[in-house]
Order: structure tokens, then sequence, then C-alpha cells
């Protein structure tokens, strides 16, 4: 939810976004369950969280999974050196490699940080990590003017912005 969004919910969306911000209920169909604990019904929840969603007001509702509960343990950052012109492009491409959850651009800060194209590369290992980095290497070829791999060393707790009890 975006800053200064929850002044706009109405009772019931707060009380929708409040039941959904820890994650949706692990059942087959979770909307009703959070539609019964609030005393209406799964199609109102889903109208409302559409209409949220469309005004921007959820930015989105996705899966955020634990890599290393999954046995990803040698997690890294991979930093590139593109061409700006190029970023977007390799950064399409790169995140829809099955082994990268997400990529992005990010200012550079010269003269300290050269880097403007990251890409989160999950592996069972460290080894693992660095072949597949070593394959994103390969698809760049000379447009990869340096890279490095910053891995892991804890994990974050992964949350959005949230909305007490009123």
């Amino acid at each position: 939810m975006k800053n200064g969004e929850a002044s706009r919910l109405d009772d019931l969306d707060r009380k929708i976004v409040q039941s959904t911000q820890a994650g949706l209920p692990l059942v087959s169909r979770p909307y009703h369950q959070i539609a019964d604990e609030l005393g209406t019904s799964a199609e109102i929840v889903m109208t409302r969280v559409q209409r949220m969603l469309a005004n921007g007001i959820i930015r989105r509702i996705g899966a955020v999974p634990n890599h290393y509960t999954l046995g990803f343990r040698g997690n890294g950052m991979s930093v590139w050196d593109v061409d700006d012109e190029l970023a977007m492009e390799y950064g399409r491409r790169i995140g829809e490699l099955d082994f990268v959850s997400h990529a992005y651009r990010r200012p550079r800060y010269l003269p300290e940080w050269r880097y403007n194209l990251f890409a989160m590369v999950h592996g069972k290992d460290r080894a693992e990590v660095m072949e597949k980095v070593a394959q994103i290497a390969a698809m760049l070829g000379s447009d990869n003017r340096a890279h490095e791999v910053l891995f892991s060393t804890r994990i974050l707790k992964k949350t959005g912005l949230r909305i007490g009890q009123s």
C-alpha cells in the first residue's frame, strides 16, 4: 500500500487490507475465508481488492517464497555494468530466467558504484549461483563491462507497508 493511502479506505477496505497484509490464508478459497471472518461475501471482498489494485492502493498480490526454506541457500545479488540504453532490455531477458527471482535497473553512483543492472540469482549453493551468473555473463557477451555477486548473509523479513488496527 502506498504511503497516505490508508486514509482513503473505508472501514471494510481497511479490514480487508489488515486481514490480507500478512498473507492470504493457505486454503483453497482464501477470499471466502476472509469474507466469512469479516461478515461479508467473497464477491464483495474480491471486488474491493480488484478496485484497490486498479486504484494503486494495493500495488500487487503475489507469492513471496522463502528461497532458503526451499533449499536455495546460495542466493546472490548479481550486479552488472551494461550500457544504460541496454539495461531495460537485458533486465527483462534476465528476469525471465528460471533461476532469477527479480531483475531491475538502478542508478550508478560513480566513481564508487558502476553497476546499473541487478539480478537476484538463486542456487543450492554458491557454486551453483556462480554457474548461473556465468550463464548471464554469456548472454550479455561483450555488453557485460563488469559484474560482481553479492551473496546473502542473512534473511530479511519481506513485507510491505502495514496498517494497524483502528
